[in-house]
């Protein structure tokens, strides 16, 4: 008698061994929690993370951490990295959340969007850095309520792009695009990806999880789908590929989630069964993806896959579009 056939959604993420590669206990200063961090690879070859920290406020601030691997000896900044600054951003009065990372040529700096959060709910803060020392703050470009936004690395027609979910109090949260001549008025506002109707893993509420991969194919992206069920509330992951040159398009959306939490420690923490991916590096064969994630909102973990295998993994998994439609 043959073996079964392996589950497709294990053969393309697999977790590392030394996971979680952060929690609280690596930091230098008393934390309550680290998790959902962007990722860069700088020009040393180091991996950065800027991660969001949860101090015992509740409040969360960025701190950056390196490791020449990506892996292990990471250095944690000594002090928070990027703190509020509420004084001048009253949106920030509640802390800053999720950032996504991403390297823009023309501006020669990297761009980071994260949740400013504030008594009037999320929104989404563009800030501009060379060096993760010093930023420059474009402010709060998208209001409340939004979050789980990135930028676009390049224009498109003169514009540029940026991904982000705004997030209704009541009724279904999708997944928008926007368009901006200056990075900071934006408009051309657009629904992306729709959250399914039903029992689905991604019905109710969907959102972007890192930024876009760039592909000969078109962009990858990675979004979540967080489906509330009797026990609670489940963070799952799935793909979707936007047009290369028109990222408003969807060209294919998977019908099946590829990734989600069945470890202790992505099942068992301040918010339970949530994996939670905001940052990414590509390995230098061009193919392997490092992905970085929140696990359980308490610690940092690392999954390992092929991008290659993915894109094939939705072709055969998916329907055409960003609709609502299975």
């Amino acid at each position: 008698m043959s073996a079964p056939a392996p589950d497709p959604r294990h053969r393309l993420l697999k977790r590392h061994a030394r996971n979680p590669l952060l929690s609280a206990f690596d930091w230098p200063y008393f934390i309550n929690t680290v998790f959902n961090a962007g990722a860069v690879r700088l020009p040393s070859g180091e991996t950065l993370l800027l991660c969001r920290v949860e101090d015992c406020s509740g409040r969360s601030h960025l701190c950056a951490a390196r490791s020449a691997d990506g892996v292990k000896d990471w250095k944690i900044d000594s002090t928070p990295t990027l703190l509020p600054d509420a004084d001048n951003h009253p949106e920030e009065l509640w802390g800053l959340e999720d950032p996504r990372v991403v390297w823009v040529p023309e501006l020669e700096s990297y761009a980071v969007t994260y949740t400013c959060y504030s008594p009037q709910g999320p929104g989404v803060s563009l800030a501009l850095t060379k060096d993760f020392q010093t930023f420059e703050r474009i402010g709060n470009v998208l209001p409340v309520e939004n979050k789980d936004a990135s930028l676009l690395p390049r224009r498109f027609d003169g514009r540029w792009a940026m991904i982000h979910r705004p997030a209704p109090q009541t009724g279904r949260a999708h997944v928008w695009i926007s368009f901006s001549p200056d990075l900071k008025h934006w408009g051309d506002h657009r629904v992306l990806l729709e959250a399914r109707h039903g029992p689905y893993w991604d019905a109710e509420k969907i959102g972007l999880c890192t930024p876009l991969i760039e592909t000969s194919q078109g962009w990858l992206m990675t979004y979540h789908g967080a489906h509330t069920t009797v026990g609670g509330c489940l963070y799952r992951i799935g793909l979707a590929l936007l047009d290369l040159e028109e990222p408003g398009k969807c060209l294919l959306r998977s019908t099946r989630w590829m990734f989600g939490p069945e470890t202790d420690y992505e099942r068992v923490g301040d918010v339970g069964d949530v994996v939670f991916p905001c940052g990414y590096v590509i390995g230098k064969d061009g193919d392997t993806l490092y992905l970085y994630y929140g696990a359980a909102d308490t610690s940092i973990a690392l999954a390992t896959g092929s991008i290659r295998d993915m894109l094939d993994w939705l072709e055969e998994h998916s329907s055409p579009g960003g609709t609502a439609t299975i």
